[in-house]
């Protein structure tokens, strides 16, 4: 099975289109130098190097940051301090695919073909190392076939550096930060650095370093709070001589020149990553007996400390509270509770195997990750097995149908509880791997999972063979504990990544996987549905790293992304409770995302755009200025205090959908709620106790009136695309014509000094001067090179091109020139497109049949998008947002509407710029008996002048998709009932 990659979606072409706009005026060039030959050579024998080259001054580089930070909402740099740049993507959201594709991008664009990829472990070298294999089939069609080449560094195939150097097209180098950041000036400690900064033969007594750093390439970094963390590391990246680096992370510690983000909390908003559940799994006693729990031992200072769990009386209440304890202390008074009396801690061993504490006069020893007095820890750890069993075989039930194979990922501190081995030496299962089957045997047995296993009878060996575990291996072939950080990492690491696209497919039985936690930054899954921690200790994983191995949206069995919300629903079986777990990743997200939740501060909205009022066709950044205007006015209304804190008042007005904003803001106001509501709000973590299972209600679905409604929509249609190439040729010109202007070209002016030593011939650049010319070079095939982006023919550019009257601009500068009028070509067939699409109904027997209600399942949660419903032919109705929550309230309190439906997910109308799925349909009585059906798309607050392009886009095609249907249905854009149209 192939993993199949699309090259269209929005948010990931908004990161690339930062990236390269970046270079906004940069022409295709390159610069040389030499490279000594290989060893015996002739001395004066030299080969030509390639590197990338940067024509832009310090001026206009800050000129397109500070426009690609406004264009995306960012606050805007004041200077150029340094040549890195921040791409925030969350876990899950494509970011490996973003930065590969910015490659082939920035080389088609402007020539740059040197590029590194720095990456901070063994487990994620190996996972961009598998991307670029499974994306080259991908991106070579994309690009046109083009040559590359990638490989990762390695110290003993020097060879490959050369080839790095001296190769004209694309080369990609993955290294680890491991291989280069170990260095000394002191020649005599040489022997002691990197290979990669020792000199070598087989470069005619160059360093590596030194030959990669005169390509000048363009950085990757992927997890820079992870590879650029010391002084060492901030040296070793210089040494590479980067022409600009870019610096990719969910997570990132510093923020180098923000240039793009899609944080959490917009990656969940937008459903670009599975929505998250959590069953908690704590033990509840009734504090009668002395509870204590060793969480960790630290002797780094003196005196030596623990941290223990204890029930507390906390002003009058028992709690549980974690504390911090030496040698001496009495248990009885921290807790303000006689119950411990006696326990004083007598010692604390801090062991590298044992790791405990004692107390004075009794014989209790509690190791850490261990508690007294409490609920077998055993019993716990095989009721979460139990519950990933249930929740993944309910999965199966539910996905098996529509190809989608089900995943579930074990955590665990110990690899011995799950694999070991007897006196002899011959490995046995552990006890979770023996809890599993039992648990297996006993859950798949059911008769709700019947059809899932036929009359297979011998479900012990299909229980035996749906579980494996990935662990790395010693020298003898025994399996151990690791950091994630050695070579016998790196063999699991490549075996996990090998087997990333086997795991998905149903031919492969293995369904359960067991991993060290460890693994938990090398690999991840699309379908990982369920994960499990059972950690001998309370986790000390970041919460973001452990959900974010089940983050990625689902893949079917042909390779496709599946964006069903029902089907991606991740279920994060943990080890503490639900409170505590969301409190962590909360907690998590602000630090992680420097977010100020609950602060509305002067650029927040600076990143909206909005409708030019002389062509409302454009969109453009309302910017800082705009910004504050609403930022002053949420003041006045007294939604913010002066340090801009958000108070309960704008936490009603949102509640109530009845957010006031300036007048001149009325058509962004759902992009000013939608920033607010990210402020104001937190992460939407879910509770597994409130999931409910959608029921369908017959006696809706059956009645007369749905099928009277059903009738009117059903109906599937085809369309097609026309519009006039005189008009198109006259919408181009004039827009090229009023909006194109470019400046000169920039030619720098190098004077170098040739120099011979040990190493050959050398070229040494001395002096860099910038100059603005016209340029008297061919000019390129512009025809050609436009055709190529837009589809159009030679006659039509040429046609658009001679009438715009803007070819003197395409003289001064014609990378930039081409660059422009491709933008601006594109955008007028974008509209023209819209305008010129025709609809036609397919016939009788092409439509949507009412069965699919029954056949489709909806999960939801109580109190977070489910709403109970008596008009709907489902008992709840699931909703997307606050403002769809308020329209079933005020559809069920209204007598005139009958019923309704909110219109399920496989219910799409195609268009030009992909699928829609409209809101509601809703059957209307007027007058005592008149039925009028309506179709209905929710926006809260908003006129349609203020939808995005592509929404609107969607939403026309759908009017015409309606209207073409015959049947008097008619869809309408609404912000509550009141406003439809009757």
């Amino acid at each position: 099975m192939k993993i199949k990659f699309e090259n269209n979606l929005d948010y990931q072409n908004e990161a690339i289109d930062s990236l390269c706009n970046l270079f906004d005026g940069q022409k295709q060039c390159t610069t040389t130098f030499t490279v000594p030959t290989a060893k015996n050579q002739d001395l004066f024998s030299v080969n030509e190097g390639v590197a990338n080259r940067l024509e832009l001054d310090q001026d206009e580089l800050l000129e397109n940051l500070r426009s690609v930070q406004l264009n995306n909402g960012l606050k805007q740099s004041q200077s150029l301090a340094s040549k890195d740049f921040t791409v925030e993507m969350e876990t899950g959201t494509g970011k490996t695919y973003v930065y590969l594709k910015s490659i082939f991008e920035l080389n088609q664009k402007y020539g740059f073909s040197k590029f590194i990829i720095v990456v901070p472990s063994i487990a994620i070298k190996e996972g961009t190392i598998k991307s670029l294999e499974i994306t080259k089939e991908h991106f070579k069609e994309q690009f046109d076939n083009v040559r590359y080449d990638f490989f990762h560094y390695d110290s003993q195939k020097l060879e490959q550096v050369r080839s790095f150097a001296t190769n004209d097209y694309i080369q990609i180098m993955v290294i680890n930060i491991g291989a280069f950041n170990k260095s000394f000036k002191d020649p005599s400690k040489e022997d002691k650095a990197n290979i990669i900064h020792r000199r070598s033969e087989k470069l005619s007594g160059r360093k590596p370093i030194e030959l990669i750093a005169q390509t000048s390439p363009i950085l990757i970094i992927d997890e820079p709070q992870t590879v650029d963390t010391t002084e060492k590391s901030a040296e070793a990246i210089a040494s590479l001589n980067p022409l600009c680096s870019f610096r990719f992370s969910a997570t990132h510690r510093e923020k180098h020149h923000p240039i793009f983000k899609l944080d959490a909390i917009d990656a969940y908003n937008k459903n670009l990553v599975k929505e998250i559940s959590v069953a908690s799994f704590v033990s509840e006693d009734d504090a009668n007996r002395p509870y204590i729990r060793l969480l960790k031992v630290d002797n780094k200072k003196s005196p030596i400390t623990a941290q223990v769990e204890i029930d507390a009386n906390v002003k009058g209440v028992t709690k549980r509270k974690k504390i911090s304890v030496k040698q001496n202390v009495d248990l009885a008074e921290k807790a303000k509770r006689s119950i411990y009396s006696g326990y004083i801690i007598k010692d604390i061993y801090c062991g590298e195997d044992q790791q405990y504490i004692d107390f004075t006069g009794r014989e209790d020893v509690v190791h850490v990750g261990q508690a007294i007095n409490t609920v077998d820890e055993d019993l716990i750890k095989r009721q979460q097995i139990q519950k990933t069993i249930e929740e993944h075989l309910d999965k199966e039930l539910l996905l098996n149908p529509k190809a989608i194979k089900v995943l579930s990922l074990f955590f665990i501190d110990k690899v011995s509880n799950y694999r070991g081995y007897d006196a002899e030496g011959h490995p046995v299962k552990g006890k979770y791997a023996l809890w599993f089957e039992e648990i297996y045997q006993q859950v798949a047995s059911r008769d709700k999972y019947r059809t899932l296993f036929g009359e297979v009878k011998d479900i012990d060996v299909i229980a035996s063979e749906a579980h494996n575990g990935y662990f790395a291996q010693d020298k003898k072939g025994g399996f151990k504990d690791t950091k994630g950080t050695t070579s016998a990492d790196e063999d699991v690491y490549q075996l996990i990544m090998k087997d990333k696209e086997k795991l998905l497919s149903f031919d492969s039985k293995l369904r359960f996987i067991f991993s060290h936690s460890a693994l938990r930054e090398g690999w991840d899954n699309p379908n990982v549905f369920q994960i499990c921690t059972l950690n001998e200790t309370t986790s000390e994983i970041k919460k973001r790293q452990e959900i974010g191995r089940g983050l990625r949206l689902a893949v079917n069995q042909f390779g496709e992304r599946v964006k069903d919300r029902s089907v991606n629903q991740l279920t994060v079986m943990a080890n503490v409770s639900y409170k505590e777990f969301s409190e962590k990743l909360q907690k998590e997200l602000e630090e992680d995302l420097g977010i100020k939740f609950g602060v509305i501060e002067i650029h927040s909205f600076a990143g909206i755009k909005m409708p030019d009022p002389n062509n409302t066709r454009e969109y453009k950044p309302i910017g800082e200025e705009q910004s504050n205007v609403i930022r002053e006015a949420f003041m006045a209304e007294g939604y913010i205090d002066k340090k801009g804190k958000v108070t309960d008042t704008l936490r009603i007005a949102l509640r109530d959908n009845k957010l006031v904003v300036p007048a001149e803001f009325a058509p962004i106001k759902p992009q000013i709620e939608q920033v607010t509501k990210k402020i104001t709000g937190s992460l939407n973590i879910k509770n597994v106790k409130d999931k409910k299972t959608v029921q369908v209600r017959k006696e809706v679905l059956l009645s007369e009136e749905f099928k009277a409604l059903w009738d009117k929509i059903k109906y599937k249609t085809k369309y097609r695309l026309s519009f006039n190439t005189a008009t198109l040729i006259d919408h181009c010109a004039k827009a090229l014509k009023e909006n194109m202007y470019v400046g000169n070209a920039k030619v720098d002016v190098i004077t170098n000094k040739m120099g011979i030593n040990k190493s050959g011939v050398e070229s040494v650049s001395e002096k860099t001067r910038t100059m603005e010319v016209q340029t008297n070079t061919a000019l390129p095939d512009i025809l050609t090179y436009i055709q190529n982006e837009t589809q159009l023919t030679r006659r039509t550019l040429a046609k658009i091109l001679t009438q715009s009257d803007t070819l003197e601009h395409f003289k001064r500068n014609p990378q930039k020139y081409i660059d422009e009028a491709i933008r601006m070509i594109k955008d007028q067939m974008a509209h023209l497109l819209i305008d010129g699409v025709e609809y036609e109904k397919l016939g009788e027997t092409e439509f949507y049949g009412q069965r699919l209600f029954e056949d489709h399942e909806l999960i939801g949660y109580l109190d977070s998008n489910l709403t109970a419903s008596s008009k709907s032919p489902y008992d709840h109705v699931l909703y997307d947002s606050g403002t769809e929550r308020d329209f079933v309230t005020q559809m069920e309190k209204q007598e005139n509407v009958k019923l309704y439906a909110k219109l399920p997910s496989w219910f799409k109308i195609d268009t030009p710029v992909g699928t829609y799925n409209p809101d509601w349909a809703i059957v209307w009585e007027k007058d005592g008996d008149q039925k009028l059906f309506f179709v209905v798309e929710t926006k809260g607050g908003i006129s349609e002048l203020g939808l995005r392009p592509t929404e609107k886009a969607k939403i026309d095609c759908g009017k015409k998709h309606f209207k073409a249907l015959g049947t008097g249905a008619e869809l309408q854009v609404v912000s509550s009932l009141s406003e439809l149209r009757k």
